[in-house]
């Protein structure tokens, strides 16, 4: 399964960016750690990164965010997009998965999760969402959970509107 900074390599260059302006425009906190850790990856201050013009260092950013070693930072970027900017697709998910949640958040998912309900939700959320956007919040989904249900695993191994560069 795809961790995030894979997730980060993988994604379209055009989503990974909106990812990072999304953070940039909406979320400063969020935004600046992940420069933070970027620039300690990179062995620079973050300083340097914040004269560089945006869409350079956004560049930069997100080539150092696809290394093993920021899989913290890269993990918080895509959690904090998909909770700010993709709530409905996280509640439309959980809502046809009939698990209680709070505008997109559980405290305790189920160990495992019916076939049939599984399979409906996925479509739903593909009906009704950009179906890139539908694959990174599902191989996150997976990834970020404590309960790794088999069948998720294997939707996301086998069906190829679940999966990047098809």
């Amino acid at each position: 399964m795809l961790t995030a900074h894979e997730l980060i390599g993988f994604m379209s260059p055009k989503l990974s960016a909106e990812i990072l302006e999304h953070a940039f425009s909406s979320d400063k906190e969020l935004y600046k750690a992940t420069l933070a850790a970027v620039a300690q990856a990179r062995k620079v201050r973050p300083v340097f990164l914040e004269r560089q013009p945006r869409a350079e260092r956004h560049v930069t950013m997100l080539s150092t965010l696809s290394r093993p070693g920021l899989e913290p930072a890269a993990g918080g970027l895509l959690r904090g997009w998909l909770l700010k900017k993709h709530t409905a697709l996280l509640t439309d998910f959980l809502d046809a998965l009939g698990v209680p949640h709070k505008d997109g958040v559980v405290d305790d998912l189920p160990e495992t999760m019916d076939d049939a309900k599984l399979r409906s939700a996925v479509e739903t959320v593909l009906a009704k969402h950009p179906a890139e956007v539908v694959m990174v919040y599902l191989h996150a989904f997976y990834e970020m959970n404590e309960a790794r249900w088999p069948n998720l695993k294997a939707m996301l191994e086998t069906e190829p509107r679940l999966q990047f560069g098809g």
